[in-house]
């Protein structure tokens, strides 16, 4: 039955980590994204109804591809448009086999795809949220957090980029374009990577899923684009961010804070490979003589996590100077935030105190539960412990993530009983 539980999760596992590599796959051979997505979606019902009886195939994203494929040549045969698109597309139903299937290799269609949601003439939010949507199989809810506007606005932007795309060649663009869309394509991975490393709604913290599909793209994008500092720089950016994935949970799902983490339990060669990505994107900058860019100063950033022994040992002077910098590059709220609470950590006698004077004079997260989280943790240093735990309250209503919110309770409990 549709209902079985273990087929639901089958179901939404595979669609999870094959969804942009089927809609990419059927948009090369329709040249639609909008109606491969609609066929896909057909087929993921199909799957609803059929694996409970039949069994979840050897390979299942072999099957969804193959039966999105042949939905789409039925609705043309409906429409008696058999013409050269109908020849393609069974030729392509022959090629595509459980064996040519390889889940863990993304092609350059799934690029392509990227490269084709981030065309020059959509806005860039619609860029950003129709590859979200497309990409990294978010929710029109998720983009909606991520973006900090409603939900709405989100399934509106989708709309029309899908509308405005159609007739746009299905191809990776010549180089002399990438520099129009490499900002989109940028942001989007690292959007799909931030959603699945801190989720914003939920019950899971981590999505590993979208951490996972982030990185494909970026070690992708990183080969095709091997002279890009800021490609380099993301991938790097976030090769560190994932070797603590496995440290960042407790069996249960519950977070565990990086100062908390058992740093003997982050992937070492994750690690190795952002040094050195970091390393090559720092050659390109001193070749090129361009300054650093966001997410190579991000990258930098997670080095000075990744590289302590200890917590202790974080060299938080170097990570203050660093946001600093970020400031002046691309100013914002949350970098004022996160530079307030490298202040406290760099002097753990007067930095509070300063830091706290910091987010107090912050605007534009009203909302948000992360200044009241920080104002908590920074009044718990101070011995305030009743004030933290009116912060640590007022952070946990904001909260949209289960385990997060979980999270910000216990400490407004521990803050209570001092």
């Amino acid at each position: 039955m549709a209902s079985d539980p273990y087929v639901q999760r089958t179901v939404d596992a595979v669609w999870r980590m094959e969804a942009a590599k089927i809609v990419a796959t059927l948009t090369a051979a329709v040249g639609d994204v909008s109606f491969a997505e609609d066929m896909a979606a057909e087929a993921l019902v199909d799957a609803l109804t059929q694996w409970p009886e039949r069994g979840v195939p050897r390979n299942p994203g072999a099957w969804l591809t193959t039966v999105a494929k042949r939905k789409a040549i039925d609705h043309w045969r409906r429409s008696d448009n058999l013409d050269a698109k109908y020849a393609v597309l069974a030729r392509e139903l022959e090629t595509v086999t459980d064996s040519a299937w390889d889940p863990d290799r993304i092609d350059d269609d799934v690029l392509r795809l990227v490269f084709m949601a981030a065309h020059p003439s959509l806005p860039r939010e619609s860029q950003i949220a129709l590859t979200l949507r497309l990409v990294g199989g978010l929710t029109t809810d998720e983009i909606a957090a991520a973006f900090l506007v409603p939900k709405a606005t989100v399934a509106q932007r989708i709309v029309r980029a899908k509308k405005a795309l159609t007739g746009v060649p299905f191809d990776i663009p010549d180089r002399s374009d990438h520099p129009q869309r490499l900002s989109a394509v940028l942001s989007v991975i690292y959007l799909v990577f931030n959603e699945g490393y801190s989720a914003s709604s939920g019950d899971r913290w981590i999505r590993d899923e979208l951490c996972s599909e982030a990185l494909r793209l970026g070690r992708v994008l990183a080969a095709l684009l091997p002279d890009e500092a800021e490609v380099a720089g993301l991938l790097a950016l976030m090769e560190f961010q994932s070797s603590r994935l496995g440290a960042r949970t407790r069996a249960d799902g519950t977070p565990i804070l990086l100062e908390d983490q058992d740093r003997t339990r982050w992937d070492r060669a994750a690690i190795g490979r952002g040094v050195a990505a970091l390393r090559r994107a720092s050659e390109i900058l001193q070749r090129t003589e361009i300054g650093w860019g966001w997410y190579t100063l991000q990258a930098a950033l997670a080095e000075c996590h990744v590289v302590a022994p200890t917590a202790a040992d974080t060299d938080w002077a170097r990570i203050v100077s660093l946001y600093d910098a970020l400031r002046r590059l691309a100013p914002s709220p949350v970098v004022e935030v996160n530079r307030a609470v490298a202040v406290a950590m760099a002097d753990p006698a007067a930095g509070p105190a300063a830091a706290l004077r910091l987010i107090d004079d912050i605007r534009g997260l009203e909302g948000s539960y992360l200044v009241p989280s920080v104002r908590a943790e920074l009044l718990s240093r101070m011995g305030r412990h009743a004030d933290a735990a009116g912060e640590f309250d007022r952070a946990a209503q904001l909260a949209d993530n289960e385990a997060e919110r979980k999270v910000l309770q216990d400490k407004a409990l521990r803050a209570r009983n001092g």
